[in-house]
């Protein structure tokens, strides 16, 4: 760990880039030497990465202003077996709005040169072809701006960078009325549906046809801005709630929506048209790290206790729980992330949120503007119980049932989840549970008890009028069913392309019909109507694990370092103690025998046991630094920046294995 420039002092020739097909080149296949003259910053991504959807946004001011010097190549690494179909590639980059060219890179090739270990991974390479930084994570766009003003100067003089456009070539778009739209509403009191129009930044009022635009809310201009219909200005609003109508009454709105990209909750009065921001500062916010303790085993035995349990199960380096879940009542200044969903919660009186960045779900209070968090510590992976201690992964879907329970379709484990909310010895308590799913790197197609059936990156899910749970199943391009009662998967539909919202729609029971489904077909760029079939379908396509190469390791002694180095005018904030942390834990936790938690400073020794054969090591780092120069002392009111990443380390166990890791937070590999 240092405070110097991120260079160094030897040189590292950068791999050529492998994979199966290049996008946004106009069909050139391009070569490193194609981009010799070129700053180039690799970003290793994958399009169901919340993260790696951060990168893309913090990227466009840099391609931007350094157009003429700077290339951005993405090189699509997937996780998930979708994520190789290269026409669901070709729709994401669209959908994304990525204006850089694209390496298909199915098999990991790439990845692999580059020894990347986490989505996002970033590699800046030099003009002559030569590696000069190894990244992880968000956060870096400062710290590249000043290592492209570095390199441009270096080779300006030497002669070897060259200005000028880059390879980039826009594909076709393929839209029409909507753009990848990501949620839809109904409004019983019009008979009509409002849909977030992502791709458009816009919201679409649509007629009960599904296709006939009844009004546009936004200007359909990417940004952020309050106003009338046409002046209103959204970045990838994705999902909508109603609220009751003695609440819209009083506040004086009657729909909260989640605005993603600005980080913001937004509110719609209908009768207006206005729009207003009644949550988020804009300001993305990052992990609560400091916000998480030790459960003291007193702290569990007591819910233990509540719930039914028995003291003897508590373990005594007990999970990490949130500390404070009351974040404030001045809603505009606290910081969101990657708000994806919102539902009206009738037991709690509040909007639900499932804050995908963070992954955890908060509440908002419209009548006070207090903003709370329901449930998740932050850490990343699926881990049940109360709800200060639950794990989620960028949770992505919400429906209430008629219990008052919130159904959560957390799609990064491909997992369905509820929370339940119980009164104990007098004191209200909410669980989390998992109906369907295993872990972050499970996933498939497959019907059946739901202990082995298998979702695949789920986004959207509602409760079907007889109690049953339908499920959004994004990339198996299906729906899937859930009875609760008897713990049975079903498929109800499939063949869709990328679903991420479904609805019940109760209109026709009123002429005595059926109910029938709404899809977000968002990959089509349509809603569709389709029936409830009585008889589902049962599928076995198998069940998958993210292939990803296992790092082999030795059981014992083992140590973890994570290296960073401060950009170029700025210096660790040390002025209240040691600005680095690293928090670990494992899947399964009887792999981490000691050496889990967190804590200060960027090294840890692990113990790991010899008698689990493989599993994850999940590291989360951070770091903070401030503008100033080394050795130096911070100026007042320096800008602050900090650099976090979350890395799931597939490892297995072998006496010959590494006895140490070293990851890049900031660095070169």
């Amino acid at each position: 760990m240092t405070e110097t420039s991120l260079r160094v002092g030897y040189r590292v020739r950068a791999s050529e880039l492998v994979g199966r097909n290049w996008l946004n080149t106009g069909g050139r296949q391009l070569t490193l030497e194609d981009l010799r003259g070129k700053i180039v910053l690799l970003d290793f991504w994958t399009f169901c990465c919340i993260n790696c959807l951060h990168v893309l946004d913090e990227l466009r001011p840099l391609e931007e202003k350094y157009s003429d010097v700077f290339v951005t190549v993405g090189v699509h690494s997937p996780k998930f077996e979708h994520e190789a179909d290269p026409v669901a590639l070709a729709a994401a980059v669209e959908r994304y709005e990525i204006h850089h060219p694209v390496l298909d890179d199915p098999e990991l090739d790439t990845w692999q040169a580059y020894t990347a270990r986490a989505w996002p991974t970033l590699v800046v390479i030099d003009p002559e072809g030569y590696i000069v930084a190894h990244l992880s994570g968000e956060g870096h766009a400062a710290g590249l701006e000043s290592l492209v003003e570095e390199l441009v100067a270096e080779h300006e003089a030497k002669g070897t960078l060259h200005r000028g456009d880059g390879p980039y070539v826009p594909a076709e778009p393929t839209a029409g009325d909507l753009r990848f739209p990501g949620k839809v509403l109904a409004l019983p009191a019009s008979n009509t549906f409002l849909v977030g129009d992502t791709g458009h930044h816009r919201l679409v009022e649509l007629e009960a046809d599904l296709t006939t635009v009844r009004r546009i809310i936004g200007s359909g201009t990417r940004g952020f801005a309050d106003g009338g219909p046409d002046t209103a200005q959204f970045n990838e609003p994705q999902g909508l709630t109603l609220l009751p109508a003695q609440i819209a009454r009083r506040v004086g709105y009657d729909v909260v929506l989640a605005d993603t990209v600005n980080h913001r909750l937004r509110a719609l009065s209908l009768e207006t048209g206005a729009v207003t921001t009644v949550a988020g500062n804009g300001v993305q916010r990052l992990l609560d790290a400091g916000n998480q303790v030790k459960a003291r085993p007193v702290e569990l035995e007591e819910v233990s206790l509540d719930l039914g349990g028995d003291a003897e199960d508590i373990p005594e380096d007990a999970a990490p729980r949130l500390e404070d879940t009351f974040l404030g009542t001045d809603a505009l200044n606290i910081s969101l992330s990657s708000p994806w969903d919102v539902i009206w919660s009738t037991t709690l009186e509040r909007v639900v949120v499932a804050m995908a960045g963070t992954h955890q779900i908060f509440t908002f209070d419209p009548l006070t503007g207090g903003v709370d968090i329901l449930a998740g510590t932050g850490l990343e992976g699926l881990l049940d119980g109360d709800a200060t201690a639950a794990w989620f992964a960028q949770s992505s879907g919400l429906a209430e049932d008629a219990h008052g329970n919130i159904w959560v379709a957390d799609s990064e484990t491909s997992a369905l989840r509820v929370l339940s909310f119980v009164t104990v010895n007098g004191r209200s308590r909410t669980q989390v549970q998992s109906a369907i799913g295993t872990g972050l790197f499970d996933f498939g197609f497959r019907d059946g008890e739901a202990g082995q059936a298998r979702l695949q990156h789920p986004l959207g899910v509602t409760a079907l009028p007889d109690g049953s749970i339908a499920v959004a199943d994004t990339y198996n391009g299906a729906v899937r069913r859930y009875d609760p009662a008897t713990r049975q998967v079903s498929t109800l539909i499939r063949g869709l392309a990328e679903p991420s919202d479904v609805l019940v729609d109760q209109a026709p029971v009123e002429s005595g019909g059926e109910p029938l489904l709404i899809v977000v077909e968002a990959n089509k760029h349509q809603l569709v109507r389709v029936p409830i079939p009585k008889e589902a379908l049962a599928v076995d396509e198998g069940a998958s694990q993210t292939q990803r190469p296992k790092t082999t390791v030795a059981a014992g002694g083992f140590g973890v370092t994570v290296r960073f180095s401060a950009p170029k005018g700025q210096k660790l904030d040390d002025r209240w103690g040691d600005p680095t942390q690293l928090k670990i834990s494992s899947s399964p936790e009887a792999l981490l025998v000691s050496g889990g938690g967190t804590g200060v400073g960027l090294q840890r020794r692990l113990v790991l046991s010899d008698e689990v054969p493989e599993g994850v090591l999940h590291i989360t780092a951070r770091a903070a630094a401030c503008d100033g120069e080394p050795g130096g002392e911070i100026p007042d009111h320096a800008a602050c920046h900090l650099y976090q990443q979350d890395w799931g380390i597939p490892v297995i166990l072998n006496a010959d294995g590494e006895t140490e890791l070293i990851l890049d937070l900031r660095g070169l590999d």
